[in-house]
């Protein structure tokens, strides 16, 4: 059997999967408090003890981890864990432990994802064979790219959520000049993100907002996100509005960056939550509007991915592949 997980900064998701298919099947899944635990062997331990696990034997482990993973090891960005991958394999004897950075792990569930695990933003004609790109907002932005390399795809991570945040219109322009001298310089993940739509919320308010909402309360994005959608408070509504133009446009960056003639998938907790403002046209215009390659653009495909569990998914993959291979 396998161990894959996910690691985010607020939750964390572990399950076994039978890796006997191409697309690995679950057998136990598990939500987590991330920082419920003091680090992941902790949180593994105690998943392990659950009855259903009492005749499982795990192998290989994959685990995606919201951060850059160098070597071996991964420093998460938001949350103060560190997480070694020899720790876990001399902790609970698996014979391979493997850290990817989360939005890497995801991007391996993308060639299994079913019909039904996706909507279509822009049906486009992929090319067999070509670039696909991936980004997702959620308590972060993360941004990956699969390769196809003799036959199937590689997984490259970056961490493109912290470049520079491009300005492009007079709107966008006073965001920047308004957050620059609170944050010292405005990177994607400042805007695009679920602190993005707080920011965002405090930005478009000089009034108290319509709709109540807390900046300080926990579930304060999908409140905001609810009450633009309702159009119950203008100021979130012009959020929203800034959110999705500017997620539209960082998606088509990436799309020209990658040259995603395989498509381009958004993913993360956000976009399922909004796909109303998603597929009302602004993040499409924003996505095509890349002159003088139009036409490029146009022509790739663009799909959210539904499945709340594709960075499972993505790590159960490789793992699978990994276990294979060795």
């Amino acid at each position: 059997m396998l161990l894959a997980g996910d690691i985010g900064g607020t939750k964390t998701l572990l399950g076994i999967f039978d890796p006997a298919k191409v697309r690995p099947r679950p057998i136990v899944v598990r939500s987590f408090g991330t920082l419920d635990y003091d680090d992941l062997t902790t949180m593994i331990a105690a998943f392990l003890k659950d009855d259903d696990m009492a005749r499982v034997t795990i192998d290989t482990a994959c685990f995606g981890v919201a951060g850059p993973v160098i070597g071996e090891s991964a420093t998460m960005t938001n949350i103060p864990w560190r997480i070694d991958a020899r720790r876990v394999r001399s902790a609970f004897g698996f014979r391979r432990v493997t850290l990817l950075n989360d939005l890497e792990a995801m991007a391996y569930s993308i060639p299994v994802l079913e019909d039904d695990e996706v909507h279509v933003l822009q049906r486009g004609d992929a090319v067999p064979g070509g670039n696909i790109a991936l980004i997702a907002a959620g308590t972060g932005l993360g941004q990956a790219l699969l390769h196809s390399v003799d036959g199937r795809y590689i997984a490259s991570p970056t961490e493109a959520g912290h470049a520079d945040f491009a300005a492009r219109t007079e709107r966008e322009l006073a965001l920047v000049r308004d957050l620059t001298p609170r944050f010292g310089r405005v990177d994607v993940e400042r805007v695009i993100s679920g602190r993005g739509l707080l920011v965002l919320h405090t930005f478009t308010h000089t009034e108290p907002c319509e709709a109540g909402v807390d900046v300080e309360d926990p579930d304060a994005p999908a409140i905001m996100t609810r009450a633009a959608l309702e159009r119950r408070c203008s100021g979130c509504v012009e959020a929203l509005d800034l959110f999705v133009d500017a997620y539209g446009a960082e998606s088509g960056n990436l799309a020209l960056r990658s040259v995603a003639t395989g498509g381009v998938f958004v993913g993360g907790g956000i976009a399922p939550k909004i796909l109303p403002a998603l597929t009302a046209g602004s993040f499409m215009r924003a996505f095509n509007a890349k002159d003088p390659l139009e036409r490029m653009v146009e022509r790739m495909p663009v799909k959210v991915i539904l499945n709340a569990e594709a960075g499972l998914l993505g790590a159960a993959v490789y793992a699978a592949s990994a276990r294979v291979a060795t």
